[in-house]
């Protein structure tokens, strides 16, 4: 188990020392919770191919302890959380790893009987802004942290985030390291290039320093737009705009639209060079809604962002985002709340994805792919086995420059507080 604990030994001395004070460690203490997340993940990917590993099936649980204290009293408050993450193999083989919910030892390929990591993350609050230094989950339109698998991604650094005007939410921060989803391991940022990406790299594929800085700000309870900034130093640098509006339509009806444009270049360390547009429009009539959107990518590459993290393009899906050279895709979608139905807790999500003008590089003609997803989750509602949750995700993809796959996962989770 690693301690994240460069950035946060300085406030952390500092919160400890306040809490331990009377009465100033009153808020520290009442308002602190604990509460522990439990995971049991199967996942089998079938790659439809006659060479090679024909499949990827690996069965494991996950715990998720996470700790948050109060802050102290006084115009400056301090606190202190921490998070620990274990993961637990109960199947896998040589020849069935490379679903990522378990580390895989490097010499033997075999994955590991189990991993984990701990973080500490210290954390100040002066009036409606504060600081976070340590370990880092942000959800930010730069930098999303994945938590589509056993474990949750995690990041190292410090955030900084105000809320002093009312509807206006401002971001800024530094991140060094990162731990993926199925590692014990703080280390540098990289860059995904898979598919046809076509992105080049310098002399260096990874760095230690991504920088963010933005704000979203609510016009009105239907109205909001984004702006944020995110840079991979020597690697690429990103400008990330967004707009989303509610129409209210009546009872139980509205129409959203959702609008993104990114333009990246390259940080004199790639060639990075691309801008992609999305637009989302769904209806929303009492349990159903209905969803149709298209993304569109131009320039000399396809899109950049930090390996294992997710991104925040439209098409962004359980196995492909649709983010490749040149790039046109639409998608339509329903997804179906059974409380409607009387069946609080039930859910449906299906959507087909489609997408064409991939640049596969001379004489090769275009690249094609599609994607079809359904996903159906349960949580129980009340009784002995409240918040217990069970979801089914199956997905199909095709491609004339990828891989096949047909892809099932069976997650089930339990939150548990303990105080």
């Amino acid at each position: 188990m690693r301690l994240h604990h460069r950035y946060a030994c300085p406030l952390l001395g500092s919160a400890l020392a306040l809490a331990i004070a009377t009465p100033a460690s009153a808020a520290f203490v009442e308002d602190s919770k604990a509460g522990i997340d439990l995971r049991n993940f199967y996942m089998n990917r079938d790659f439809r191919s006659g060479t090679g590993q024909a499949k990827a099936e690996e069965w494991a649980q996950g715990f998720m302890l996470k700790m948050e204290s109060g802050y102290t009293e006084g115009p400056l408050g301090l606190g202190l959380d921490a998070i620990g993450l274990l993961g637990v193999k109960l199947d896998s083989s040589p020849d069935r790893t490379g679903t990522q919910i378990l580390q895989v030892d490097r010499e033997t390929g075999r994955a590991q009987d189990d991993y984990g990591s701990a973080g500490l993350t210290a954390k100040a609050r002066l009036s409606a802004t504060t600081l976070h230094v340590g370990t880092l989950q942000p959800l930010l339109p730069v930098v999303l942290r994945n938590d589509s698998r056993l474990l949750p991604q995690t990041f190292r650094g410090a955030w900084l985030q105000s809320k002093e005007i009312d509807g206006l939410t401002l971001d800024a921060g530094k991140l060094d390291r990162v731990n993926q989803r199925n590692s014990s391991d703080n280390e540098e940022m990289t860059v995904f290039n898979g598919g046809k990406r076509n992105i080049v790299f310098g002399s260096a594929s990874s760095s230690d320093q991504f920088l963010f800085a933005g704000g979203r700000y609510a016009w009105s309870p239907e109205l909001s737009t984004s702006y944020y900034y995110g840079g991979l130093e020597d690697i690429y640098k990103e400008h990330n705009l967004g707009l989303v509006h509610v129409l209210p339509l009546g009872e139980g009806r509205s129409f959203k639209t959702d609008l993104r444009y990114v333009h990246q270049g390259d940080d004199g360390g790639s060639n990075v060079d691309v801008d992609a547009f999305g637009l989302l429009f769904s209806y929303k009539h009492a349990q159903h809604t209905f969803s149709a959107s298209y993304q569109r990518l131009d320039g000399d590459t396809g899109f950049a962002y930090l390996s294992g993290a997710d991104n925040s393009l439209v098409h962004l899906s359980q196995i492909n985002d649709f983010g490749n050279q040149d790039e046109r895709s639409w998608q339509l979608r329903y997804d179906l709340d059974f409380a409607g139905f009387g069946i609080p807790g039930l859910s449906l999500m299906t959507r087909y994805l489609s997408g064409d003008n991939v640049d596969r590089g001379a004489g090769l003609g275009e690249g094609k792919t599609w994607e079809r997803n359904t996903d159906i989750a349960y949580v129980i509602q009340n009784g002995p086995l409240k918040n217990f949750g069970i979801k089914l995700r199956n997905a199909t993809t095709r491609s004339n420059f990828g891989s096949d796959l047909d892809e099932n996962r069976l997650i089930l989770s339990y939150s548990l507080a303990l105080w």
